[in-house]
């Protein structure tokens, strides 16, 4: 049973990619030479299971209303995976364009399809008890979109979709505002994918979005092509695991720049990383999930020299592949940047609870452990468990007031950085009063 929400047509979110793509809001001015065009980097991807490519096209000018406000269903917000409450899960967004009115429930059905396939990816298949998955209808007048199949079909949708963007045939642009429009429309937005009304292969990526609603990029992905959703996961690289690249272009030469910020990029090579206990050098030597010995393989950011990247080739070069072991552990840090390690269970999310009340938590991930303390300190005795009655842990009947917190923390083997090990903990408490 999937919850629909409706949501008042015509409300438009404020795009702040003015700011990103240093579009001017000022007019034209007597003597003023004209500005620029704003524009916006994407990554595209020529081939199902080759290398990324990047170029630059226009941005949009402004944020602009729903295209059809006054269309039954624009807008409206269906809940397809609810694993608790906003704000306690990563929220994905899956917005449709090319589908028309009496076509959203096909677009349903291609966001499970595709939700089904990224998330049986790693790391997001131990982790699918951490996301929400909402569907928001953007009603096309046309089916299908621009440059399907071939160039100078032009289609008229929600979202402005076509194939042949900037005259490559796989790049698969969007009006970025309009897709800022409808996004706000859904309780939260942490990452938000594009699902364009076709069987055609192509997709991109928009990693220079600053969105107001608060997620990072875009991803654009053909909503039938058996190969599209490896767009959207790898850029969720790029978008939660804050990951470069891992390819190269021979014309970028050789790296002579500082040590990048990018934990899957470095000018160390395995010697020296492991010498200056930097980046991915606790993996080092370990098999990887996307095949081959984790070490330092030169070639990445685009450099094809001067930088090293931990495999020979994860998903941040080529798709069709994996994570490797620093990507995972990056993503898994990605998602508890928006979601949380325990939330109280229903029946218990109150704020206060009786001595004899039975509390109890969830753990929407298996490798958590839960500890239970009562002013503090810890009730070793009911460590592990997901229910206890505070009577019973020694919660006194003094007419005082008393906390009993949960804490827990994921001890997956997959996060080795004890900095990032600081974001898979958290904990919920209540005041026990009687």
């Amino acid at each position: 049973m999937h919850r629909r929400i409706s949501v008042a047509a015509g409300v438009a979110a404020l795009v702040m990619l003015a700011a990103a793509n240093g579009a001017s809001a000022a007019g034209p001015t007597v003597g003023r030479p004209p500005q620029p065009k704003p524009t916006q980097r994407v990554e595209y991807f020529p081939e199902p299971d080759g290398h990324p490519r990047h170029t630059t096209v226009p941005a949009p000018s402004g944020p602009p209303r729903s295209l059809r406000p006054w269309t039954k269903g624009d807008g409206e917000v269906t809940s397809i995976v609810d694993n608790g409450p906003v704000g306690t899960k990563l929220d994905v967004v899956f917005i449709g364009d090319g589908y028309t009115a009496t076509q959203q429930d096909a677009f349903h059905a291609a966001v499970r399809t595709k939700w089904a396939k990224m998330s049986a990816v790693e790391p997001y298949a131990s982790y699918r008890g951490l996301f929400n998955v909402w569907a928001v209808d953007a009603v096309s007048h046309d089916s299908g979109v621009s440059g399907d199949p071939v160039q100078g079909v032009t289609k008229d949708t929600a979202l402005r979709s076509g194939f042949f963007c900037d005259g490559v045939e796989r790049l698969l642009c969007v009006d970025t505002a309009r897709v800022e429009s409808y996004a706000a429309k859904a309780p939260a937005a942490d990452l938000v994918v594009v699902l364009s009304n076709s069987t055609k292969y192509g997709g991109a990526g928009y990693n220079d979005v600053v969105s107001q609603v608060g997620y990072d990029g875009v991803a654009t992905a053909s909503s039938d092509h058996e190969k599209s959703d490896q767009v959207a996961v790898h850029e969720t690289g790029h978008s939660l695991g804050k990951l470069a690249d891992e390819y190269q272009y021979d014309e970028y030469g050789t790296y002579t720049g500082p040590e990048p910020a990018d934990v899957n990029t470095s000018t160390f090579d395995s010697g020296r990383m492991t010498g200056e206990r930097a980046k991915w050098y606790r993996w080092i030597g370990r098999t990887s999930p996307d095949g081959g010995t984790v070490g330092t393989y030169e070639g990445g950011g685009y450099y094809p020299r001067g930088l090293y990247r931990p495999t020979e080739d994860s998903i941040m070069r080529s798709l069709g592949r994996e994570f490797n072991l620093p990507g995972r552990e990056a993503m898994i840090a990605g998602f508890y940047r928006h979601a949380s390690v325990l939330t109280k269970a229903a029946g218990s999310d109150g704020p206060t609870a009786g001595r004899g009340q039975r509390v109890a938590v969830r753990l929407p991930v298996a490798t958590t452990e839960v500890r239970w303390y009562v002013d503090g300190r810890e009730a070793r005795a009911v460590r592990g468990r997901t229910s206890v009655v505070p009577r019973t842990l020694g919660v006194p009947a003094d007419g005082r007031p008393h906390t009993l917190t949960a804490g827990g923390a994921d001890r997956t083997d997959a996060v080795l950085d004890p900095q990032l090990s600081k974001r898979l903990r958290g904990q919920v408490s209540w005041q026990v009063t009687r």
